[in-house]
């Protein structure tokens, strides 16, 4: 028995390590709140003829990070199709926050603490991206949920440089190569506002302002250079109300950006990479992403 025990252990430790590398800080050695907090996970693909790498961001209210079905699961899963990938646990108020609103008296995490985090993991993957044996301009971004709303405000203020008033200089562009935002948040505004995620996002003294609100409804602000987006949601969806996605899919199409959107009878919400949760209609996501990102021609910056 002790030496069964032994070989599972060992089986998993290195059944782990063939999977993730060592995570990254991005943060380190600067003087950003929370920085170690911040971390990008690489999952490179053994075969990544493609160049292809997408970031991953977990979902979570803006509050707290999925760790397994919108994170690792998500990671290995491209891995395992030939795409790196890269796991970004950015910054989320946490649990205390939320419980205890202790916001209304100390700054805590808030927007844009998250964009900049984002910002500056697409800056790091590509500016590393010989290191890790990817094409730095097919470089893209996949969220769920709240993280769904992270990598579209990406994609919409790609052209603002969050970066730069934190004292990062970059030379690389911070425009997603694509975005695939899954049962994303979407809007700020009511009748469709995930409430907890607009709080998280913009503090109790600013979760009611009229114009921080119109100014994260993503909806209001796609630009004329947003990348392609991949868009998928649930009508079922207990969390987030499935208008989030028609109201983007409304956005995309008038502003003629390339994009696919799949609208799913079945499958709520939360089931991420997950081989279990969901339905089996709604598991579909993920070939249909396979499909689509190999047949898509990838756009350069200003095309």
């Amino acid at each position: 028995m002790i030496r069964k025990l032994f070989a599972l252990s060992l089986w998993c430790f290195f059944s782990v390590g063939l999977f993730a590398q060592e995570r990254v800080f991005l943060w380190q050695d600067t003087h950003i709140p929370y920085r170690n907090q911040v971390t990008l996970t690489p999952y490179l693909a053994d075969s990544n003829e493609t160049g292809l790498a997408v970031i991953v961001c977990p979902g979570g209210s803006y509050c707290w990070l999925d760790k397994e079905n919108e994170s690792s699961k998500v990671a290995q899963w491209l891995q395992s199709n030939g795409i790196t990938a890269f796991v970004l646990r950015y910054r989320v108020i946490g649990f205390n926050a939320y419980f205890w609103h202790y916001r209304v008296l100390f700054r805590g995490k808030q927007y844009p603490d998250m964009i900049t985090d984002a910002q500056r993991a697409l800056q790091w993957v590509r500016e590393h991206a010989e290191e890790y044996h990817i094409d730095p301009e097919k470089v893209g971004m996949m969220g769920f949920s709240a993280g769904g709303h992270l990598v579209m405000s990406a994609a919409c203020f790609n052209k603002h440089d969050y970066l730069k008033a934190n004292g990062i200089e970059t030379d690389v562009s911070l425009r997603p190569a694509f975005v695939a935002p899954i049962y994303p948040v979407v809007t700020m505004r009511e009748p469709y506002v995930h409430k907890r995620s607009r709080r998280a996002l913009l503090s109790e003294q600013r979760h009611h302002d009229p114009m921080m609100i119109d100014s994260l409804s993503l909806e209001c602000h796609i630009p004329a250079n947003c990348p392609p987006v991949f868009l998928v949601n649930c009508i079922d969806d207990p969390t987030v109300e499935y208008h989030n996605s028609v109201l983007l899919d409304s956005a995309l199409t008038a502003n003629q950006i390339n994009h696919r959107y799949i609208q799913y009878q079945t499958g709520g919400h939360g089931f991420g990479g997950s081989d279990e949760k969901g339905t089996a209609e709604c598991r579909q996501w993920r070939q249909e992403f396979l499909e689509w990102i190999r047949s898509l021609g990838l756009p350069k910056e200003g095309s």
